[in-house]
């Protein structure tokens, strides 16, 4: 059995870094640095990704490094998760749908010594991926003009983190991780008259830098069969040392003749400083109830962005906002210690409120909200017993009264391989 999980260990790394980022088709991923991951894994999807103040000894939970100190002593844990989904996209009377899926990340634990625990991974931090063309006429010409936005890319994050149980109820922990990825963003105008020169203008970044996140877990026993935890998590925000550049070519139709000029922003990308805080409540290691609250200071980061008047690149404030999420979840296991099946299965439902980072011609971006539900399949046969799989469904509406509305339908499938490695076994 070891055999196995091990060869699905190598075969999710591998995939994951070698994964095609185009885990989306939304125009709202040209802006800032794309669509922002949520990073939850297999048993928190279905929660909508609830995490901050979470503590399973049989689940990976990145999202606070605190919790790795829960991590069962004899346990080595290993998620693969994927996903596909379908988005509709309205704007007036025009409606579009998409579909994509993801292999969206592969994830271990294991307790390295007594009260600390060690967890590496590959998750995605944000997705690029859209094609849209609009087309319109000149006066009262025949003439018309088509612009068109194509972009793909993305960045990706590989951590390993460590938790560590200080005393009694306490825990602290730390990802450190390396962000690395490229994006293409791309934007072209033609004419339907030949004698109309056309312009491409494609903006370019490659990322390759760190990225720091702490975490703190504080557990009470409040009654017989009543656990509160508090959860809190702070994430550093730093330049990237990435130089986004924007190459703008034109042509001439007759002559087939063309030109370009480049202009590079140094160290013109960043992520934000971000603070995180939650409480989970559980009863009789049965009922889980939990709420979150995040913020991304994006308001506070410069963007570059191309200056209309001069054609110049240069770095910008007030392009980007702050985020807030709100996130509500539980989980509902029957019976965790029966014999019966359907009695070990977990029943998760969440939902969330995002407000945008993005700004688009001065407006406010759309608004997100999201409701998740899930199960989590105890997987049963003649040696194994702590595995789960994990199925949830999420609704997730980004909107806007000024632009695109995208309703979107995802499916989440996690595999959590839990095997014993560390235990030591007696012949007598």
């Amino acid at each position: 059995m070891k055999r196995t999980v091990i060869c699905s260990i190598a075969l999710g790394f591998v995939s994951v870094a070698a994964m095609a980022q185009s885990g989306t088709n939304s125009p709202y991923s040209q802006y800032g640095i794309g669509i922002l991951s949520d990073q939850s894994q297999g048993f928190n999807c279905g929660m909508n990704g609830l995490a901050l103040g979470l503590r399973y000894g049989n689940q990976v939970n990145s999202l606070n490094p605190a919790s790795y100190s829960a991590i069962d002593s004899l346990s080595m844990i290993f998620d693969v998760g994927l996903s596909g989904q379908i988005t509709n996209f309205k704007e007036g009377n025009i409606s579009r749908n998409a579909k994509n899926a993801d292999f969206e990340y592969a994830v271990a634990a294991f307790r390295a010594f007594p009260k600390v625990g060690i967890s590496v991974g590959l998750i995605p931090y944000t997705n690029i991926g859209y094609n849209y063309a609009n087309s319109s006429r000149v006066g009262t010409s025949e003439t018309t003009t088509t612009e068109t936005h194509s972009g793909s890319g993305g960045i990706h994050q590989a951590y390993i983190g460590v938790g560590w149980n200080v005393f009694g109820g306490l825990s602290v922990g730390a990802n450190f991780s390396y962000l690395w990825g490229s994006y293409d963003k791309t934007v072209s105008i033609s004419s339907s008259d030949s004698y109309v020169n056309t312009m491409q203008r494609t903006y370019s970044a490659n990322v390759s830098n760190y990225k720091l996140d702490f975490g703190l877990q504080w557990q009470q026993k409040v009654a017989k069969a009543d656990w509160l935890t508090l959860g809190a998590t702070v994430g550093i925000g730093h330049k990237l040392n990435a130089d986004p550049q924007v190459t703008t070519t034109t042509s001439n139709s007759q002559t087939g003749v063309s030109s370009d000029s480049t202009f590079t922003v140094g160290n013109g990308l960043a992520v934000p400083m971000t603070y995180g805080v939650g409480l989970a409540w559980t009863h009789s290691d049965r009922l889980t109830i939990g709420v979150d609250y995040t913020l991304q200071q994006w308001g506070s980061v410069d963007i570059p962005e191309t200056d209309a008047a001069t054609g110049d690149y240069v770095l910008r404030s007030g392009l980007l906002k702050d985020r807030h999420k709100f996130t509500l979840g539980g989980e509902w296991v029957p019976n965790p210690t029966s014999l019966r099946f359907f009695d070990r299965v977990r029943y998760r439902i969440g939902a969330s409120y995002a407000t945008p980072y993005i700004k688009i011609n001065g407006m406010d971006g759309p608004k997100e909200y999201s409701v998740s539900a899930g199960f989590g399949i105890p997987i049963t046969n003649s040696w194994e017993n702590r595995s789960f799989l994990n199925i949830s469904g999420q609704w997730v509406r980004s909107e806007s009264k000024a632009f695109v509305t995208e309703n979107m339908f995802r499916i989440n499938i996690g595999i959590t391989f839990n095997e014993r490695w560390f235990m030591k076994w007696k012949v007598e």
